[in-house]
Order: C-alpha cells, then sequence, then structure tokens
C-alpha cells in the first residue's frame, strides 16, 4: 500500500512540474534556441561563414545593400545576395538599392526604378535609402539633395505600388555634431575620428541635426501609406522619449536598434524603468538589428560601427550574445563602449519573440 501511495505521490509531482507556467523571461541559455531575424547587417562577402553563425545562434538574416563607397560596389552586392537568398531563401532575405549617381539627370528615375526591379525580381523584401541623401549627396546641378526633394516621388511611388517597405538611414547620431569628449559612447568617437567627413561637427557649414531629422519627418508625413523603417532607432537613439513621439506621429513607421544598443543602455543606466517601459509599449514597433558587417578583409579599412574585429564569426556570435543578455535577461555585463556595467532588461518572453522575430516577419512579409 505504501508504495502505491509514493507512486501515486511521485505521479501527481510530476504532473505538477509539467503543469508548471514556463518562465516570464528567457535565459542565456535559451540564446540558441529561439527563432531570432537580424534586420539590419551587411553580407557583402561570397562567404558561408555569416549563414553559418547565423544558423548555430538561430537566426534569420536580412542583408541591406546600401550606396556606400566603402562597401563593395552596388553591382557586387546586389550579386552576393542574389546568390545567397537563392541558396536559403528561408533564412537569408536582403533588400536592394538604387545609385544616387546622376540624380536629377534626365533618365534618373528609370534606372532608379530598373535597379529596384531587378532586386525585386530576385526576391528583394524592401529598398533601403542612405544618409548620402541630405549628407552627402548632389544633383546634376550641384545642389544638395535631401529626401523630401519631390524628384524622389515617382521612385517612391513605385516602391510602395510594390507593396515592400522603405528602410532609411537618414542623419547620424546625435554625437556626430557634438565634440569628441561630449559624446556618450566610445563606438560612436571611434566610428567619427575614422570618418571625418561624416562627422558634422567638424562641418558646421552642412545641415544641421534637428534639420535632417524635420526633412525626414516631412518625408514619412508626406507618405503615410508607405511602410517606413527608420534604421538605426531612426537616429533618435539618444533618447527613448524622442522616439515615442516619432512613433506616436508616424504610425507606418517602425524602427529597427541596430549599432545603436549603447546609446540606449547609457539610458537604461540612467533610468532603467523608463527604458524598459518604452520597449514594452512600443514592442511592436521595434525590430533587432546589429549593422554587423561581413566585408573582404581590407588592410586599411576604416573603423565600423560596430567595429570589425578580423574574425567575423566570433564578432557576430559575441555580439548577438551580448545583446540578448541585455534584452532577455536581467544579467549585467561590463559595456566597453560605455565603460560601465550594465544590467539587462529582462523583457518578457512575449516581447522578446517580437522584436527579436514575429515584427520583422511581419513587417517585410516574410514567407514561411
Amino acid at each position: 500500500m505504501r508504495k502505491i501511495h509514493a507512486l501515486v505521490a511521485a505521479t501527481a509531482t510530476l504532473a505538477l512540474i509539467g503543469a508548471a507556467p514556463a518562465p516570464a523571461t528567457y535565459s542565456e541559455a535559451d540564446f540558441a534556441k529561439v527563432a531570432k531575424l537580424d534586420a539590419h547587417v551587411h553580407a557583402n562577402r561570397d562567404s558561408t561563414e555569416f549563414p553559418e553563425i547565423a544558423r548555430k545562434d538561430g537566426f534569420e538574416l536580412l542583408s541591406i545593400n546600401v550606396d556606400y563607397p566603402d562597401f563593395p560596389p552596388l553591382a557586387r552586392q546586389a550579386a552576393i545576395a542574389y546568390k545567397m537568398h537563392a541558396a536559403d531563401p528561408e533564412h537569408f532575405h536582403f533588400a536592394t538599392t538604387f545609385s544616387m549617381q546622376s540624380f536629377g539627370a534626365k533618365g534618373w528615375t528609370a534606372q532608379a526604378q530598373r535597379a529596384v526591379d531587378a532586386g525585386f525580381a530576385h526576391g528583394a523584401v524592401a529598398v533601403k535609402v542612405w544618409k548620402n541623401i541630405g549628407m552627402i549627396a548632389k544633383d546634376s546641378a550641384g545642389k544638395r539633395v535631401f529626401l523630401d526633394d519631390p524628384r524622389f516621388d515617382p521612385i517612391i511611388a513605385h516602391i510602395r505600388a510594390r507593396g515592400v517597405p522603405l528602410i532609411a538611414h537618414q542623419g547620424e547620431p546625435k554625437n556626430c555634431w557634438l565634440p569628441l569628449d561630449q559624446m556618450t559612447t566610445e563606438n560612436d568617437r571611434s566610428y567619427f575620428s575614422e570618418h571625418p567627413e561624416y562627422y558634422m561637427f567638424k562641418h558646421p557649414e552642412e545641415p544641421s541635426y534637428e534639420r535632417l531629422m524635420a526633412i525626414r519627418d516631412r518625408f514619412v508625413a508626406r507618405h503615410p501609406d508607405l511602410a517606413f523603417d527608420g534604421a538605426h532607432m531612426a537616429s533618435l537613439e539618444w533618447s527613448v522619449d524622442e522616439l515615442a513621439r516619432f512613433l506616436d506621429r508616424y504610425p507606418n513607421a517602425v524602427v529597427d536598434l541596430a549599432a545603436r544598443m549603447t546609446q540606449v543602455q547609457v539610458q537604461s543606466n540612467a533610468n532603467m524603468a523608463k527604458v524598459r517601459g518604452f520597449f514594452l509599449k512600443y514592442q511592436d514597433r521595434l525590430m533587432y538589428g546589429t549593422d554587423l558587417t561581413d566585408s573582404p578583409p581590407d588592410p586599411n579599412a576604416r573603423a565600423q560601427n560596430p567595429p570589425a574585429t578580423g574574425n567575423f564569426k566570433k564578432e557576430a556570435d559575441d555580439a548577438w550574445r551580448s545583446d540578448w543578455r541585455y534584452l532577455a535577461t536581467p544579467l549585467s555585463q561590463p559595456v566597453a563602449a560605455i565603460k560601465a556595467d550594465t544590467p539587462g532588461l529582462a523583457l518578457p518572453r512575449a516581447v522578446i519573440d517580437k522584436i527579436y522575430y514575429t515584427n520583422a516577419r511581419r513587417f517585410f512579409h516574410l514567407k514561411g
């Protein structure tokens, strides 16, 4: 009889254990088991390393082609994206782009439309515009070009008609307009020291941060039916309050977190409750991204943000695991870019699943 009672008690205990609710948050051990999507990377090298480490760590990738002179030519970026997407369309996605060369000249619109259509034909799920619009590019008459220029309207209408989102990197971190000793993160100090042409503090004759943000906002307001992804936290990384106002004003907009996590960590170290509350409130509007860049080796390459180490697989794994520890767990970690230990936000599992996966799959209309 005692054996029967013991068996019944053991069975009941197992049933209770089996019925126990899942923990409210993920742990570091859950990292590779959870479906994730890095919605902002740059696969610029014809190599299996990026897809291999992504699969090992449980990631899909969205690689973004961009009109950036430090990257391979656009045709080469496109060829790599087409090849990688064809090899694994369920896990490797990409965004296409167009060149700003000859903007304003006769035939530019048709040229841009052909470029994005070629990307769509090979499976592109978005189109990217870069910070050269507003900060570098000039039209055929030598005049600076901004995103709210009506000459963009035909290509934007073409993109919207295809039902794909626009990813826009406009402006830079607010640190870009500050002296080096007033910047809030070491990674920005490194990047802008190595890229003086983009370091606006040294170019007071160039458009202000406030002007570039106002132009971007006018563009988003003018195209309310265009799905808009503000890359790099829409360059509002310095204030979750400002980013909240942007998201409230423009319901067609989402943002990715790429290369701006350290600015978020500065704010959470100052006010954890505010930053965590922001992530909870806007959990449907945020997409995880890193800006990880796998480019051909170049001994003369300048600093990148996030930094390139020369060991890409380790670089990617380290960055992904560090961000997971910060967003998904309560654990603290030293963050070299801000010279401080930073506790994690411990976001609920359901919020992590949205930010890391379902938001991007929904926004970019990914199948499967």
